[in-house]
């Protein structure tokens, strides 16, 4: 029999990954919420993988209780993510991967573009999602940074512009272009001083373009979108950096709540 795999947290994205794993014979084990961790990994001291599929906001907490037979094995998908996330909590070199298809409830998933994964496991992964048809690629450990910082910007453009735009990401890039390029250069200089290195700023915001005309039909503003606003602008304010743009779409987005 194959080696098991884990996943915390089995919502939509803990789901796919599982029936990818399933399909490879790994039998699959899930740390649901309220399940203690140690006492899944005193029954499973040596998994082939720990997935943490769970969202932004639990994955700190996720990692700082990871038992030490785990911690070599761990593989995350989070938006948002980059290396201080796990370093922070003393993870050398996890399994990263790029998530690039969206997966509602009662929906197939759709794919934007080839899920890039990097890292010890990532030939695990890779196959898991080949298995269920989900396009993918394994990328070079130089180019992870690359893929993060790429990911993040998309997201965090779509869903902060469409505060103020509304509507599809070609609506956004063909009616809203000068917004979109502002928030995106504002979101660079943030991810810019929390990569800790000069970005590659030119190539991220190409890489932007091809990725809104992959799927000019998405809708911008997802339901974490203020949210990610209020992150972002505590990110810019504790590193000291401006923000105009951003400023002054969480001031009219504060003003047309009701009661305002």
């Amino acid at each position: 029999m194959k080696q098991p795999v884990v996943v915390i947290g089995m919502g939509e994205m803990g789901d796919v990954f599982a029936r990818g794993f399933l399909k490879l014979g790994h039998p699959v084990y899930p740390v649901l919420r309220g399940t203690a961790v140690s006492d899944v990994a005193s029954s499973l001291p040596e998994p082939e993988l720990v997935l943490a599929a769970v969202g932004e906001d639990d994955l700190h907490a996720v990692l700082q209780s990871l038992p030490n037979c785990w911690r070599k094995r761990v593989a995350l998908l989070q938006n948002e993510l980059l290396p201080r996330d796990w370093e922070r909590h003393g993870l050398a070199d996890p399994t990263v991967i790029v998530v690039w298809f969206d997966k509602k409830k009662g929906r197939p998933f759709v794919a934007l573009v080839p899920t890039p994964v990097c890292g010890p496991k990532a030939d695990l992964v890779v196959s898991a999602l080949q298995a269920i048809d989900v396009p993918c690629h394994r990328v070079a450990p130089e180019e992870r940074l690359f893929e993060l910082l790429r990911k993040n910007l998309y997201i965090l453009t779509i869903n902060l512009a469409g505060i103020r735009a509304g509507g599809t990401v070609g609506e956004l890039w063909n009616s809203h272009g000068k917004l979109a390029v502002e928030v995106a250069n504002e979101i660079l200089d943030i991810q810019e001083q929390l990569a800790g290195c000069k970005l590659p700023r030119q190539r991220l915001l190409d890489g932007l373009v091809e990725d809104f005309a992959a799927d000019p039909q998405h809708i911008c503003m997802g339901r974490t979108a203020r949210e990610r606003l209020n992150r972002t602008l505590r990110q810019a304010r504790q590193a000291g950096i401006p923000t105009p743009t951003l400023d002054r779409i969480a001031a009219e987005s504060e003003r047309s709540r009701p009661g305002h």
